[in-house]
This record gives structure tokens, C-alpha cells and sequence, in this order.
């Protein structure tokens, strides 16, 4: 399933983020009404050098009809400790009934360390684990982030971060009565690297609308912010 993404024109994330393909299937052949296929991965460095393969992970959908179109993406997971420079992401996708393959070819950067949000995803759920690509109208979902690149407070041994998240309508005005925020300030493990984050969410009119998520370095003094369009659809 897909989910909202800020977009990432030039390709360029800090370390600790994702880098989402999305993108259609088409021409892969059904057998008994369904289509089934895999998604691999391959990073490659500057050099050529592979760092990293994932075989292709079997899935498997329901035969399209119409323009015979499957969506699908593929997500890598930028690590914390990724050296900046440039890299190039192969991804192959396998068409296990047809028995054919084709590949998919992305270039993008990793930018040297800075303080920042990574990570985005709406979950339909507070573990996180169940992605969903738009809201329900009166009901909660929950907007999860990280923050890498923060600084430690030196006599207290802990970061200082301080989030906020507003909600503008498509007319650009704020949704909620006030900003929803969040500090964290204790209990972190010395030498984490990203701090995840979360929000929750609901909203009782359907439409289009932007999160607008802000954090703020307290040890630091530095700032971030990162835009999120979502969808909110009414109950079935």
C-alpha cells in the first residue's frame, strides 16, 4: 500500500531516511486470476560497488482490468551511519507467471549529517505497522517520524527535542484549535542516532489537507521542518 510522502524532487536524503519508488506493473501475465511477481533491490556506490541486495520478495494481486496496471513500490531504508555521496538504486521486478524481468533505475544522494525528519509514514494504528494512504473522517490514525542529527545536552547526557505538528486546509488555514506538540528530553539511549516520533490524528472533515511538522534542537538551537500532504475520506 502506498503512503503519503513528502516529495523528494532531487533525490537527496539525509541519513535515516527512505527513498519510496513508486511506480505501475503493466503486461505481467495472470494465471487464475491473479498476477504474481517480485520486487528486488541492489545499491550500488559511486564506484559500482554493490552495498546491498534484496532478492526478489513474492507477491502477489488480483488480475487488473481495464489498462491492466498494477501499483507498486519499492522502499529502501537509508541507514544512520550511510557516508554521504552518491548512489544508484536498481530495482527488479519479476513477473513469476510470464517469466519475465525488468529493471528500474534510480539515482540519489546522501547528503552529509544534519539535523532533519525522516522517515515519515501514516499508520492506521499506534505501533505503527499497519500503513494507510488516507485518513478516515472521525476517526484516528497516526502520523510517525524520526529526528536524526540532533545534539546531546553535555550535562545531562540527553538531546532536547521539541516537535510540532499544525494542519492547514487547502485554503491554507489551520484545521486544529492549536498545534499538537511534543518534547523528549529523557530515557534516550546514549549514542541512538535517529529518535522516532509520532502523532495522532483525527479529523472530522473529509478533503485535502497538509501537516506541517516542526522540531526543534533545544541543546542545538537549530530547526526542521517538512510538509505531509494527506487525504481524508468520509466513512463507508
Amino acid at each position: 500500500m502506498r503512503t503519503p510522502m513528502p516529495t523528494r524532487p532531487d533525490n537527496k536524503f539525509l541519513s535515516g531516511d527512505a527513498f519510496v519508488v513508486s511506480f505501475n506493473i503493466e503486461g505481467a501475465q495472470p494465471k487464475g486470476g491473479k498476477i504474481r511477481y517480485g520486487i528486488g533491490m541492489q545499491v550500488q556506490d559511486a564506484s559500482g560497488k554493490v552495498l546491498y541486495k534484496q532478492d526478489p520478495v513474492d507477491n502477489e494481486a488480483n488480475s487488473p482490468a481495464g489498462d491492466n496496471k498494477i501499483p507498486a513500490f519499492a522502499r529502501l531504508e537509508i541507514g544512520t551511519e550511510q557516508p554521504a555521496g552518491d548512489y544508484t538504486l536498481k530495482i527488479t521486478v519479476e513477473d513469476r507467471n510470464g517469466r519475465a524481468t525488468q529493471d528500474l533505475t534510480r539515482s540519489y544522494q546522501v547528503l552529509p549529517g544534519a539535523f532533519g525528519i525522516v522517515r515519515p509514514a501514516t499508520t492506521s494504528d499506534a505501533d505503527g505497522k499497519r500503513p494507510t494512504a488516507a485518513f478516515r473522517k472521525g476517526k484516528p490514525a497516526w502520523l510517525n517520524f524520526a529526528a536524526v542529527g540532533f545534539g546531546w545536552d553535555k550535562a545531562k547526557g540527553q538531546p532536547h527535542l521539541t516537535a510540532t505538528m499544525r494542519v492547514l486546509d487547502e485554503d491554507g488555514k489551520p484545521v486544529l484549535a492549536r498545534p499538537s506538540s511534543g518534547t523528549i528530553e529523557q530515557d534516550v539511549p546514549r549514542g541512538t542516532k535517529a529518535i522516532p516520533m509520532q502523532f495522532e490524528l483525527v479529523l472530522q472533515k473529509a478533503g485535502k489537507f497538509t501537516v506541517e511538522l516542526e522540531a526543534v534542537d533545544d541543546v542545538t538551537g537549530e530547526r526542521t521542518s517538512l510538509s505531509l500532504p494527506i487525504n481524508v475520506t468520509e466513512l463507508n
